[in-house]
């Protein structure tokens, strides 16, 4: 649960590509039409409420909608206002967030029946029941600017300290691919952000899709440097109150076949979600900076 969208719209127009007059698109409202919710298996369904995802999608909401603030202070400032914010929270609606997830995870975790089953049973324990917990909270209390800064400063003082239990969330980290996974869901996003910028008629030329690649691939080391320092925040924050054994037997979870597929379920279908979401921001925002009802 760990998949955090670093959609960087000033960073994609950082090229300085002219923008375009008008174009039609499809709405956002028209969009979340399009999406309905997916049969979801009931050993899938259990696991996903063990793991509290309605809870999460709730809070990516909350991170979602204060994003779109700060791409209207970036792109269109003082021209977004109540109808951008309506549109923000269209594309972030939880049940369409849900939908686009339990459709991909209700796939992958239903094709490998004793990886959920294991998965079930680790998340429903007293200790996965907690981590849980914790992973909510921490992610909850990360909405609040002064909590990140003081978790990130936690974080640097534990890698600069050499604290053993900086060690062992890097070693975490690293079982779970959570830098290189991360990186590349933000990338895919911002990808996504591009195209909708450029279907929604933002960009004066049309851009080949390589050349797009090559724009969002410039930012990895800008996305790179930002997801360890967030992760790593959000790591230090998240699992402070646990014990040594309690990450060794969370972190000996995550290195069994059970974990590897939860883990890249978990990712995969956070990835699709955020690629549609990113697509469909960057297509209202053009819609936005053209001055067009959305």
């Amino acid at each position: 649960m760990l998949l955090r969208a670093l959609i960087l719209g000033s960073v994609v127009m950082a090229g300085g590509t002219p923008l375009r007059a008008e174009a039609p698109v499809l709405t956002p409202a028209e969009a979340q039409a399009e999406v309905k919710a997916p049969a979801v298996p009931a050993e899938v369904a259990a696991l996903a409420e063990a793991m509290r995802i309605g809870e999460v999608m709730s809070i990516m909401r909350e991170e979602g909608v204060e994003y779109g603030g700060t791409l209207e202070e970036e792109m269109f400032p003082g021209r977004g206002g109540s109808e951008w914010r309506a549109v923000v929270g269209l594309i972030y609606d939880t049940a369409t967030m849900r939908s686009r997830f339990d459709a991909v995870f209700a796939r992958e975790m239903a094709a490998d029946p004793e990886a959920t089953a294991a998965a079930t049973e680790f998340f429903t324990s007293d200790l996965g029941a907690r981590i849980i917990e914790l992973e909510i909270e921490a992610r909850r209390a990360l909405l609040e600017d002064a909590v990140e800064e003081a978790a990130r400063v936690m974080a640097e003082d534990m890698l600069a300290g050499g604290e053993p239990r900086m060690d062992a969330l890097q070693a975490f980290a690293e079982t779970n691919d959570l830098i290189e996974s991360n990186v590349s869901g933000a990338l895919n996003a911002n990808l996504a952000f591009y195209k909708g910028l450029a279907e929604g008629g933002a960009l004066e030329d049309d851009i080949p899709e390589d050349q797009m690649l090559s724009d969002v691939w410039s930012q990895e080391p800008e996305v790179r440097a930002d997801t360890e320092d967030w992760l790593y925040s959000y790591l230090a924050l998240a699992y402070q109150p646990l014990s040594d054994d309690d990450l060794a037997a969370y972190h000996a979870f995550s290195e069994t076949p059970a974990g590897q597929k939860l883990n890249a379920a978990l990712f995969a279908a956070f990835d699709e979600m955020f690629t549609q979401m990113s697509f469909d921001l960057g297509r209202a925002a053009a819609r936005q900076m053209q001055g067009e009802d959305i």
